[in-house]
């Protein structure tokens, strides 16, 4: 079917919101994950299920996130059972917004401007950070935007394409007058997408880290051999007595494995609290001889200031100076609609995507970075960024989005630090390796685990998808979020 004879037949589509359900899954790594000020180890898996009514016809839509330490909110003197509360509470209040917004039918556009509007005023109210307020918002949208692809029987692209969901780019942002959401995409979506390897600060290089007997690649050394990698993040903790050495020995290792070159991106982890003391160090990395490779084919550095200084006004001298360095992106100060404009306005060249920040704000980024494109130096930067996701929900769903963007390299690593898919139901995985079958491959234990080759993941089957995932979930088997929490389960991690 067309995008037009979609748009046909659905131009007035409209839904109404049943009911919510939330259930957890817990996950433990296989190693920790240190990145910032934080390392985890477990995290909980939150599944969100709607129930939809579209156009008189019941239909479900499914979204989950894992809940990571440390990253919506970097505050090192909060424990993580009360971040973890905080999670669980912008979640459930976006949930009671996104509920009584359409308690009657309603179209989607004007149902996700009460929801972010809503919830961005309870946020202030309740001081809460605009970053973790939107993670409520995005788990719900990714929900019902789920339901509405399922009930259109049409993949997410198809269904952004027709304009049957009626987002006006111009009422997200003034600016993005007479931009179409289809202008913010890629004219098809990618069938492959590289895999731009996770280095987290305290992941294993070579075998003189140690071994993990588990049957997946453990070291850096291993894991560009198995899977062909040529795309990097390295992550740095911004102490040069310790990220020197550590750097030399990842470009040592990086270079060795990889004879037909790679790409690598640099992680601030917000580190710096100014980007004067930022250039500082950048610049005795860049003098290290041993480092020569990795500059060369250094493509972006990410948020090395922290999120309360990154978007400062003292921040444009010095980006509109430092000419010799690779384009600058924010991160985690990608938080409201209005952060994105405020950082291309001093001198950053672009920001992540990542689902937990949004589809339709993801949307009016990519268009936003088009429409201004000629005035940015260096060009626009659009990148993929990860929070750990693992299938059969999140990472598809964030994959879709990324394919649709045209985001060609996109950081992966919840298959680095969990065990694939082996945390899930025997009937699960089974339902992902026969509907996924070049996404994922089964490994000699049974469970299916990413298949990446010559460092590409194949999303065709998740472009055909109604949202990506393409199977139909049970999540009855996962504990219902309210007794999980009345039982303790946030102390069980």
């Amino acid at each position: 079917m067309t995008a037009a004879s979609l748009k046909g037949l659905f131009s007035h589509m409209t839904f109404a919101i049943e009911s919510f359900h939330f259930h957890v899954l817990p996950m433990h790594t296989r190693f920790p994950f240190k990145y910032g000020i934080a390392s985890m180890n477990a995290l909980p898996h939150l599944f969100v299920t709607v129930n939809l009514v579209v156009d008189g016809k019941a239909v479900s839509g499914l979204a989950s996130e894992g809940l990571p330490p440390k990253w919506f909110t970097k505050n090192p003197d909060t424990p993580f059972e009360l971040d973890l509360a905080e999670m669980i509470a912008v979640i459930q209040n976006a949930s009671r917004i996104a509920r009584l917004a359409a308690e009657k039918p309603t179209g989607f556009f004007g149902w996700w401007q009460n929801l972010y509007a809503e919830q961005s005023q309870w946020a202030k109210v309740r001081e809460q950070p605009a970053l973790l307020a939107n993670l409520g918002v995005s788990l719900i949208e990714r929900s019902v935007l789920d339901g509405l692809c399922k009930a259109l029987g049409q993949p997410l692209h198809a269904v952004l394409r027709s304009d049957v969901l009626g987002i006006d780019l111009g009422a997200v942002r003034e600016e993005l007058c007479g931009m179409r959401v289809a202008d913010a995409m890629a004219p098809a979506p990618l069938s492959h997408v590289s895999a731009r390897h996770t280095v987290g600060l305290g992941d294993p290089l070579s075998a003189a880290d140690g071994a993990l007997d588990d049957g997946l690649p453990y070291t850096l050394e291993e894991n560009i051999r198995a899977y062909g990698l040529r795309y990097f993040k390295i992550k740095v903790c911004g102490k040069p007595d310790q990220d020197l050495p550590r750097l030399r020995e990842i470009t040592r290792v990086i270079t060795a494995n990889c004879p037909s070159g790679f790409h690598a991106t640099l992680d601030g982890n917000e580190q710096f609290y100014d980007l004067a003391s930022f250039r500082d160090f950048y610049a005795t990395l860049r003098a290290d001889a041993a480092l020569a490779p990795l500059f060369q084919n250094l493509i972006l550095i990410e948020q090395p200031l922290h999120r309360s200084q990154a978007l400062n006004e003292d921040v444009a001298a010095t980006l509109s100076t430092w000419t010799e360095g690779p384009g600058m992106i924010i991160d985690e100060s990608d938080a409201s609609l209005a952060d994105l404009p405020r950082a291309l306005d001093l001198g950053y060249r672009g920001t992540s995507h990542k689902n937990c920040k949004g589809v339709v704000k993801g949307l009016a980024n990519a268009a936003l970075l088009k429409k201004r494109s000629p005035a940015i130096r260096g060009g626009p930067i659009l990148s993929g960024e990860d929070l750990a996701n693992v299938g059969p929900v999140a990472l598809l769903q964030d994959l879709s989005v990324m394919a649709l963007l045209g985001v060609t390299h996109v950081e992966r690593n919840g298959h680095h630090y969990f065990r694939g898919l082996s945390m899930h139901s025997a009937a699960t995985q089974e339902a992902v390796l026969a509907t996924h079958a070049g996404l994922y491959r089964r490994h000699p234990a049974g469970f299916p685990t990413l298949q990446i080759e010559n460092g590409r993941l194949d999303v065709s089957t998740v472009n055909s998808a109604p949202f990506g995932c393409g199977i139909a979930l049970d999540v009855s088997p996962f504990e219902p979020l309210n007794t999980w929490i009345k039982r303790g389960g946030m102390g069980e991690l």
